[in-house]
Protein backbone atom coordinates (compact mmCIF):
# COMPACT_ATOMS: atom_id res chain seq x y z
CA UNK A 1 0.00 0.00 0.00
CA UNK A 2 1.21 3.54 -0.77
CA UNK A 3 0.04 7.03 0.23
CA UNK A 4 -1.67 7.16 -3.17
CA UNK A 5 -4.10 4.41 -2.25
CA UNK A 6 -7.63 5.47 -1.34
CA UNK A 7 -7.43 4.07 2.16
CA UNK A 8 -8.72 6.32 4.96
CA UNK A 9 -5.72 5.31 7.05
CA UNK A 10 -3.43 6.73 4.38
CA UNK A 11 -5.37 9.91 3.71
CA UNK A 12 -3.66 12.14 6.28
CA UNK A 13 -0.78 11.64 8.65
CA UNK A 14 -1.73 13.66 11.73
CA UNK A 15 0.86 15.96 13.32
CA UNK A 16 2.18 14.62 16.60
CA UNK A 17 1.87 17.94 18.48
CA UNK A 18 4.28 20.88 18.88
CA UNK A 19 7.31 21.00 16.53
CA UNK A 20 9.20 17.78 17.11
CA UNK A 21 12.11 18.50 14.79
CA UNK A 22 14.54 20.59 16.83
CA UNK A 23 18.23 20.63 15.95
CA UNK A 24 21.18 20.67 18.33
CA UNK A 25 21.15 24.47 18.43
CA UNK A 26 17.52 24.74 19.50
CA UNK A 27 16.13 25.70 16.09
CA UNK A 28 12.75 24.14 15.23
CA UNK A 29 12.57 22.84 11.66
CA UNK A 30 9.15 23.78 10.31
CA UNK A 31 9.92 24.36 6.62
CA UNK A 32 10.77 21.67 4.05
CA UNK A 33 11.84 22.36 0.48
CA UNK A 34 11.32 19.34 -1.76
CA UNK A 35 13.01 19.03 -5.13
CA UNK A 36 10.85 16.90 -7.42
CA UNK A 37 13.29 16.75 -10.36
CA UNK A 38 16.80 17.81 -11.33
CA UNK A 39 15.62 18.60 -14.86
CA UNK A 40 14.79 22.04 -16.17
CA UNK A 41 13.61 23.59 -19.41
CA UNK A 42 16.11 26.46 -19.02
CA UNK A 43 19.90 26.47 -18.51
CA UNK A 44 20.60 29.52 -16.37
CA UNK A 45 24.32 30.27 -16.50
CA UNK A 46 24.82 30.64 -12.73
CA UNK A 47 22.78 27.53 -11.90
CA UNK A 48 23.64 24.83 -14.43
CA UNK A 49 26.34 23.81 -16.84
CA UNK A 50 25.31 24.20 -20.48
CA UNK A 51 25.55 20.45 -21.09
CA UNK A 52 24.15 18.86 -17.95
CA UNK A 53 24.12 15.14 -17.23
CA UNK A 54 20.79 14.45 -15.59
CA UNK A 55 19.98 11.67 -13.17
CA UNK A 56 18.73 8.28 -14.39
CA UNK A 57 15.06 7.69 -13.65
CA UNK A 58 15.77 4.91 -11.15
CA UNK A 59 17.68 7.34 -8.92
CA UNK A 60 14.78 9.79 -8.70
CA UNK A 61 12.05 9.35 -6.11
CA UNK A 62 8.67 8.27 -7.41
CA UNK A 63 5.66 10.49 -6.78
CA UNK A 64 4.55 8.04 -4.10
CA UNK A 65 7.94 8.24 -2.38
CA UNK A 66 7.92 12.04 -2.53
CA UNK A 67 4.46 12.05 -0.99
CA UNK A 68 5.43 9.64 1.77
CA UNK A 69 8.56 11.57 2.74
CA UNK A 70 6.90 14.98 2.65
CA UNK A 71 3.98 13.64 4.67
CA UNK A 72 6.34 12.20 7.27
CA UNK A 73 7.83 15.66 7.78
CA UNK A 74 4.35 17.19 8.07
CA UNK A 75 3.50 14.62 10.72
CA UNK A 76 6.61 15.74 12.62
CA UNK A 77 5.59 19.40 12.67
CA UNK A 78 6.66 20.88 9.34
CA UNK A 79 4.14 23.63 8.53
CA UNK A 80 5.37 24.80 5.13
CA UNK A 81 6.21 22.77 2.01
CA UNK A 82 7.90 24.34 -0.99
CA UNK A 83 8.15 22.25 -4.15
CA UNK A 84 11.17 23.02 -6.31
CA UNK A 85 13.44 21.55 -8.96
CA UNK A 86 15.17 21.88 -11.34
CA UNK A 87 11.87 23.13 -12.67
CA UNK A 88 9.02 21.37 -10.84
CA UNK A 89 6.46 21.95 -13.58
CA UNK A 90 8.40 19.75 -16.03
CA UNK A 91 8.07 16.67 -13.77
CA UNK A 92 5.61 14.21 -15.25
CA UNK A 93 2.66 13.81 -12.89
CA UNK A 94 3.62 16.84 -10.82
CA UNK A 95 0.06 18.13 -10.52
CA UNK A 96 -1.02 14.77 -9.10
CA UNK A 97 1.58 15.21 -6.38
CA UNK A 98 0.34 18.73 -5.63
CA UNK A 99 -3.22 17.43 -5.40
CA UNK A 100 -2.20 14.68 -3.00
CA UNK A 101 -0.15 16.97 -0.76
CA UNK A 102 -3.00 19.46 -0.62
CA UNK A 103 -4.81 17.06 1.74
CA UNK A 104 -2.53 18.39 4.49
CA UNK A 105 -3.85 21.90 3.86
CA UNK A 106 -7.40 20.63 4.15
CA UNK A 107 -6.64 18.82 7.41
CA UNK A 108 -4.95 21.87 8.92
CA UNK A 109 -1.66 20.00 9.35
CA UNK A 110 0.03 22.28 6.83
CA UNK A 111 -0.10 26.07 6.71
CA UNK A 112 1.24 26.51 3.21
CA UNK A 113 1.97 24.52 0.06
CA UNK A 114 3.90 26.53 -2.47
CA UNK A 115 6.51 26.26 -5.21
CA UNK A 116 9.39 28.01 -6.90
CA UNK A 117 9.29 28.04 -10.69
CA UNK A 118 11.02 29.69 -13.61
CA UNK A 119 7.56 30.57 -14.90
CA UNK A 120 7.98 29.20 -18.41
CA UNK A 121 5.24 26.57 -17.89
CA UNK A 122 3.20 28.56 -15.41
CA UNK A 123 0.53 29.87 -17.78
CA UNK A 124 -0.56 26.28 -18.45
CA UNK A 125 -0.79 25.22 -14.79
CA UNK A 126 -1.68 28.35 -12.80
CA UNK A 127 -5.41 27.73 -12.50
CA UNK A 128 -4.92 24.11 -11.44
CA UNK A 129 -2.30 25.06 -8.85
CA UNK A 130 -4.66 27.61 -7.32
CA UNK A 131 -7.40 25.00 -7.27
CA UNK A 132 -5.21 22.74 -5.14
CA UNK A 133 -4.68 25.42 -2.51
CA UNK A 134 -1.46 27.03 -3.69
CA UNK A 135 -1.86 30.65 -2.61
CA UNK A 136 1.50 32.13 -3.50
CA UNK A 137 4.48 31.20 -5.63
CA UNK A 138 7.99 32.40 -6.31
CA UNK A 139 9.01 33.07 -9.89
CA UNK A 140 12.69 33.36 -10.83
CA UNK A 141 13.20 36.36 -13.11
CA UNK A 142 16.53 38.19 -13.33
CA UNK A 143 15.79 40.67 -16.10
CA UNK A 144 13.00 42.00 -18.30
CA UNK A 145 15.31 42.47 -21.26
CA UNK A 146 14.48 39.72 -23.80
CA UNK A 147 18.03 39.49 -25.16
CA UNK A 148 19.69 39.38 -21.74
CA UNK A 149 17.12 36.88 -20.48
CA UNK A 150 17.74 34.68 -23.51
CA UNK A 151 21.50 34.79 -22.86
CA UNK A 152 21.27 34.17 -19.11
CA UNK A 153 18.88 31.24 -19.56
CA UNK A 154 20.52 29.97 -22.75
CA UNK A 155 17.45 30.32 -24.93
CA UNK A 156 14.54 31.25 -22.67
CA UNK A 157 11.67 33.56 -23.64
CA UNK A 158 10.89 36.23 -21.05
CA UNK A 159 7.46 36.81 -22.62
CA UNK A 160 6.42 33.28 -21.57
CA UNK A 161 7.45 34.00 -17.99
CA UNK A 162 5.49 37.23 -17.90
CA UNK A 163 2.46 35.42 -19.34
CA UNK A 164 2.84 32.87 -16.54
CA UNK A 165 2.92 35.61 -13.92
CA UNK A 166 -0.20 37.13 -15.49
CA UNK A 167 -1.97 33.76 -15.31
CA UNK A 168 -0.94 33.16 -11.70
CA UNK A 169 -2.23 36.55 -10.58
CA UNK A 170 -5.44 36.06 -12.55
CA UNK A 171 -5.91 32.76 -10.70
CA UNK A 172 -5.65 34.59 -7.38
CA UNK A 173 -2.11 33.64 -6.40
CA UNK A 174 0.36 36.10 -4.93
CA UNK A 175 3.63 36.18 -6.88
CA UNK A 176 7.06 37.01 -5.53
CA UNK A 177 9.87 37.66 -7.99
CA UNK A 178 13.27 36.17 -7.17
CA UNK A 179 16.22 37.82 -8.93
CA UNK A 180 19.87 36.80 -8.63
CA UNK A 181 22.02 39.93 -8.50
CA UNK A 182 24.74 39.69 -11.16
CA UNK A 183 27.36 42.41 -11.39
CA UNK A 184 27.77 42.33 -15.17
CA UNK A 185 24.30 41.30 -16.33
CA UNK A 186 21.56 42.98 -14.33
CA UNK A 187 23.04 45.27 -11.66
CA UNK A 188 22.07 48.40 -13.57
CA UNK A 189 18.49 47.31 -14.25
CA UNK A 190 17.51 45.94 -10.85
CA UNK A 191 15.65 49.18 -9.99
CA UNK A 192 13.58 48.82 -13.17
CA UNK A 193 12.75 45.18 -12.33
CA UNK A 194 11.76 46.12 -8.78
CA UNK A 195 9.58 49.02 -9.93
CA UNK A 196 7.92 46.81 -12.57
CA UNK A 197 7.17 44.08 -10.05
CA UNK A 198 5.85 46.48 -7.42
CA UNK A 199 3.57 48.11 -9.97
CA UNK A 200 2.04 44.65 -10.49
CA UNK A 201 1.63 44.02 -6.76
CA UNK A 202 4.54 41.54 -6.59
CA UNK A 203 7.11 41.40 -3.82
CA UNK A 204 10.74 41.03 -4.90
CA UNK A 205 13.67 39.20 -3.33
CA UNK A 206 17.23 39.81 -4.47
CA UNK A 207 19.69 36.94 -4.03
CA UNK A 208 23.47 36.90 -3.96
CA UNK A 209 25.00 34.37 -6.33
CA UNK A 210 25.86 31.19 -4.42
CA UNK A 211 28.91 28.93 -4.94
CA UNK A 212 27.01 25.73 -5.75
CA UNK A 213 28.20 23.34 -8.45
CA UNK A 214 30.67 23.71 -11.29
CA UNK A 215 29.52 26.09 -14.03
CA UNK A 216 31.40 27.62 -16.94
CA UNK A 217 31.47 31.11 -15.41
CA UNK A 218 33.71 32.36 -12.61
CA UNK A 219 31.25 33.44 -9.93
CA UNK A 220 33.77 35.80 -8.37
CA UNK A 221 33.42 37.94 -11.51
CA UNK A 222 29.63 38.09 -11.16
CA UNK A 223 29.32 38.42 -7.37
CA UNK A 224 27.43 41.54 -6.33
CA UNK A 225 27.08 42.29 -2.63
CA UNK A 226 23.51 43.14 -1.73
CA UNK A 227 24.84 45.48 0.94
CA UNK A 228 26.13 47.59 -1.94
CA UNK A 229 22.87 47.19 -3.87
CA UNK A 230 20.94 48.43 -0.84
CA UNK A 231 23.21 51.46 -0.54
CA UNK A 232 22.70 52.23 -4.22
CA UNK A 233 18.91 51.90 -3.99
CA UNK A 234 18.87 54.07 -0.87
CA UNK A 235 20.42 56.90 -2.85
CA UNK A 236 17.12 57.49 -4.68
CA UNK A 237 14.49 55.44 -2.80
CA UNK A 238 13.43 55.41 0.85
CA UNK A 239 13.95 51.93 2.30
CA UNK A 240 12.45 51.11 5.69
CA UNK A 241 13.11 47.82 7.50
CA UNK A 242 9.95 45.85 8.24
CA UNK A 243 9.49 42.77 10.49
CA UNK A 244 8.06 40.56 7.73
CA UNK A 245 8.66 36.83 8.23
CA UNK A 246 7.79 34.48 5.37
CA UNK A 247 9.63 31.37 6.57
CA UNK A 248 12.64 31.94 4.33
CA UNK A 249 15.97 33.74 4.79
CA UNK A 250 15.05 37.13 3.31
CA UNK A 251 15.22 40.34 5.32
CA UNK A 252 12.61 42.79 4.06
CA UNK A 253 12.26 46.51 3.56
CA UNK A 254 9.40 48.57 2.22
CA UNK A 255 10.16 51.11 -0.49
CA UNK A 256 8.17 54.27 0.18
CA UNK A 257 8.16 55.42 -3.43
CA UNK A 258 6.85 52.15 -4.92
CA UNK A 259 4.85 50.96 -1.91
CA UNK A 260 6.22 47.45 -2.40
CA UNK A 261 8.33 45.05 -0.35
CA UNK A 262 11.90 44.11 -1.19
CA UNK A 263 13.80 41.21 0.36
CA UNK A 264 17.54 40.67 0.55
CA UNK A 265 18.88 37.10 0.68
CA UNK A 266 22.54 37.44 1.64
CA UNK A 267 24.30 34.13 2.33
CA UNK A 268 27.70 35.69 1.66
CA UNK A 269 27.64 39.32 2.79
CA UNK A 270 25.37 38.63 5.80
CA UNK A 271 25.02 35.12 7.17
CA UNK A 272 21.38 34.11 7.81
CA UNK A 273 22.01 30.85 9.65
CA UNK A 274 21.14 31.89 13.21
CA UNK A 275 17.40 31.42 12.75
CA UNK A 276 17.42 28.74 10.04
CA UNK A 277 14.21 26.70 10.21
CA UNK A 278 14.45 24.80 6.92
CA UNK A 279 15.89 21.68 5.34
CA UNK A 280 16.01 20.44 1.76
CA UNK A 281 15.04 17.08 0.32
CA UNK A 282 16.47 16.36 -3.12
CA UNK A 283 14.71 14.43 -5.84
CA UNK A 284 16.97 11.47 -5.02
CA UNK A 285 15.79 11.38 -1.41
CA UNK A 286 18.91 12.96 0.04
CA UNK A 287 18.17 15.26 2.97
CA UNK A 288 20.42 18.30 3.25
CA UNK A 289 20.03 20.17 6.49
CA UNK A 290 22.26 23.02 5.27
CA UNK A 291 22.36 24.53 1.78
CA UNK A 292 26.05 25.36 2.11
CA UNK A 293 27.38 22.10 3.54
CA UNK A 294 28.01 18.70 2.00
CA UNK A 295 25.94 17.04 4.71
CA UNK A 296 23.67 14.28 3.46
CA UNK A 297 21.23 11.72 4.83
CA UNK A 298 19.97 9.07 2.42
CA UNK A 299 16.25 8.78 3.07
CA UNK A 300 15.68 6.98 -0.23
CA UNK A 301 17.68 4.05 1.09
CA UNK A 302 15.54 4.06 4.22
CA UNK A 303 12.35 4.02 2.15
CA UNK A 304 13.48 1.37 -0.27
CA UNK A 305 14.75 -0.91 2.49
CA UNK A 306 11.12 -1.28 3.58
CA UNK A 307 11.26 0.89 6.70
CA UNK A 308 8.00 1.48 8.54
CA UNK A 309 6.92 4.94 9.73
CA UNK A 310 8.84 4.57 13.01
CA UNK A 311 12.02 3.74 11.11
CA UNK A 312 11.54 6.65 8.74
CA UNK A 313 10.96 9.06 11.60
CA UNK A 314 14.07 7.80 13.37
CA UNK A 315 16.15 8.50 10.26
CA UNK A 316 14.69 12.01 9.99
CA UNK A 317 15.38 12.74 13.68
CA UNK A 318 18.98 11.59 13.29
CA UNK A 319 19.49 13.89 10.30
CA UNK A 320 17.97 16.92 11.99
CA UNK A 321 20.08 16.29 15.08
CA UNK A 322 23.21 16.64 12.95
CA UNK A 323 22.15 19.97 11.33
CA UNK A 324 25.22 22.27 11.41
CA UNK A 325 25.21 25.70 12.98
CA UNK A 326 26.07 27.49 9.74
CA UNK A 327 27.18 27.20 6.13
CA UNK A 328 30.61 27.29 4.46
CA UNK A 329 29.89 29.70 1.61
CA UNK A 330 32.93 31.68 0.44
CA UNK A 331 32.68 33.32 -2.95
CA UNK A 332 36.45 33.86 -3.13
CA UNK A 333 37.26 30.15 -3.06
CA UNK A 334 38.76 28.66 -6.21
CA UNK A 335 36.14 25.93 -6.34
CA UNK A 336 32.45 25.86 -5.33
CA UNK A 337 31.78 25.54 -1.59
CA UNK A 338 29.48 22.64 -2.48
CA UNK A 339 29.91 20.41 -5.53
CA UNK A 340 26.22 19.71 -6.13
CA UNK A 341 24.30 22.00 -8.48
CA UNK A 342 21.38 24.09 -7.27
CA UNK A 343 19.22 22.27 -9.81
CA UNK A 344 19.89 19.03 -7.92
CA UNK A 345 19.66 20.50 -4.43
CA UNK A 346 16.41 22.35 -5.05
CA UNK A 347 15.86 26.09 -4.97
Amino acid sequence: MTPYDDSPAQAVLAPIGPPALVDGFGRAVTYLRVSVTDRCDLRCVYCMAEHMTFLPKADVLTLEELDRLASAFVALGVRKLRLTGGEPLVRKGFMTLVERLSRHLKSGALDELTLTTNGAQLERYATELAGHGVRRINVSLDTLDPAVFRRLTRGGDVARVIAGIDAAQAAGMAVKINAVALKDDNAGVLPDLIAWAHARGCDVSLIETMPLGEVEQDRTDQFLSLAQVRRDLSSFWTLRDIPLVTGGPARYVRIAETGGRLGFITPLSHNFCDACNRVRLTCTGTLHTCLGRDDASDLRAVLRSGADEAGLRAAIFAAIGAKPQGHDFQIAAARPAVARHMSTTGG
